[in-house]
């Protein structure tokens, strides 16, 4: 991993850092097919926020705009043609842990809609944000969050930003921290330890069990960066495709500051218009995983580790920050 640009000598605004422009190898070819192949990218530097947007922030946001989310807003049937119109309404997903072990190929088994989950009520209507300030906010769609970066004259980082500046200088190595996943036995991001999805061993008195934690409670990585594993996963401003590009032909030739601006078309079809995807709402990458994420189901709490999620998904394990150029 080369880096080329200088530290400007301001910050745009409070709570963000700098990560210096470079080259790095991206992806992965040891773990999961879409993170393949690894191909050489450039990024010019950027500011990068210091940790997720936390529910403090994003009630700020809130407050000063009036600012509805998708999980409140009312369902159109039109965008859900097969689903039955009295479970229609506004909610969000929401995790639960099994009572025992279960196979693992459903992901309902342990995930389903909560009516009145929302960033407001993480866990469903009855949850509340107290204590949680300075968590990171959930229940926030793509739309939501690119809202709140435009609020705050801020954009929503590339998936190539964000593996960048997640590796915090650490070129190739498995996580943001190196190779080895709890260096003399240290946890260094919010994951689940144990048996997925239902058995979690705690890592003290004082270790309050699965969920989100406050930002900042593990070690930054090389660059100053919070949760750049572990505890939300985060939107960014790519559309998602299965599989990265292959290499450019000669190193002179390595994208810079790629992004994928629109979603992938799709064969023609008698059941689709040409180039319209099977789904209502396109995918966007996200990356990190989250505080749900262990080796016996999810190993995608790595840079390299990306996933996609439908545009107009809300989770308790979903959240994003913010970059400026």
């Amino acid at each position: 991993m080369t880096t080329t640009a200088q530290h400007p000598s301001t910050p745009p605004s409070r709570g963000v850092v700098w990560i210096p422009g470079g080259s790095f190898p991206m992806g992965s070819e040891d773990f999961y097919p879409e993170e393949r192949p690894v191909h050489p990218v450039s990024v010019d530097g950027f500011w990068m926020d210091e940790h997720p947007v936390t529910v403090a922030a994003f009630r700020r946001f809130v407050k000063a705009t009036g600012y509805v989310t998708v999980a409140e807003r009312p369902l159109d049937p039109a965008d859900y043609p097969n689903a039955d119109p009295a479970g229609l309404v506004p909610g969000a997903l929401v995790f639960h842990g099994t009572r025992g072990p279960v196979d693992l190929d459903d992901w309902r088994r342990w995930w389903s809609y909560v009516p009145g989950a929302s960033w407001r009520h993480p866990q469903g209507a009855g949850s509340t944000l107290n204590g949680r300030e300075r968590h990171p906010v959930t229940q926030v769609a793509h739309e939501d969050a690119r809202a709140y970066a435009a609020w705050a004259g801020k954009d929503l980082p590339t998936e190539a930003e964000w593996e960048y500046a997640a590796r915090g200088g650490l070129a190739g190595a498995v996580f943001p921290w190196g190779d080895d996943v709890a260096p003399r036995g240290r946890r260094m991001a919010n994951t689940w330890h144990g048996r997925f999805p239902w058995e979690y061993l705690a890592a003290g008195r004082n270790d309050p069990g699965p969920g989100t934690s406050p930002v900042g409670s593990y070690p930054p990585n090389g660059y100053g960066l919070y949760d750049m594993a572990g505890n939300v996963w985060e939107w960014t401003a790519d559309h998602y495709t299965d599989r990265h590009p292959d290499p450019a032909p000669a190193a002179c030739c390595a994208p810079r500051n790629p992004r994928v601006d629109a979603p992938p078309t799709v064969a023609p079809s008698p059941d689709l218009p040409d180039g319209q995807l099977p789904e209502r709402f396109p995918r966007r990458v996200t990356k990190g995983g989250s505080h749900l994420c262990a080796p016996n189901y999810c190993l995608r709490y790595r840079p390299a580790a990306r996933q996609g999620q439908t545009e107009d998904t809300a989770t308790c394990h979903l959240g994003f920050r913010c970059v400026v150029r």
